[in-house]
């Protein structure tokens, strides 16, 4: 094969697997949806059907989507953190190297704390020793999600 016709056949495939990986993503993984702010999306993944039922039963669950607790505002921060966890939460479930039960990580705790401290800065002005998550890691111990666990997801 000339050096031409290779150079097409891998212009091809540089083109054909990130379509490929694009239209899986998005049309049989259901990719489209994580881009909505409904809730049920989240549950597009077994391993989130727990979380999903238990923020359907919870307090929160008539006032707070997923995004309103687990992606920080504005809409660069929003999909960035989006785009992130669902790199690594397709990662995780593709390779079965997410531990059951799920976990959050620190980031998305240190998210969810500030959200937790926003929507609630009536209440948390008074006790809060730091910025949530931050705070606690650094050893003055405060943090919403350890005393109020089940507020989101009862567990």
């Amino acid at each position: 094969m000339k050096s031409g016709g290779w150079r097409r056949v891998l212009g091809a495939v540089a083109f054909g697997i990130p379509l490929g990986i694009g239209i899986y993503t998005f049309v049989y993984a259901k990719g489209y949806s994580y881009l909505t702010n409904e809730p049920a999306s989240c549950a597009n993944c077994h391993i989130m059907n727990e979380q999903y039922e238990g923020w359907q039963k919870s307090s929160h669950h008539a006032v707070a989507t997923c995004n309103d607790c687990h992606t920080p505002a504005g809409l660069v921060g929003k999909y960035a953190t989006k785009a992130s966890n669902g790199f690594w939460h397709s990662f995780y479930f593709t390779t079965g190297s997410f531990d059951e039960p799920i976990r959050i990580r620190r980031r998305n705790l240190a998210v969810t704390e500030s959200a937790c401290l926003k929507c609630h800065a009536d209440l948390t002005q008074g006790i809060s020793h730091g910025v949530g998550a931050a705070a606690g890691a650094n050893g003055d111990g405060t943090s919403c999600v350890r005393c109020h666990r089940s507020v989101g997801h009862l567990h």
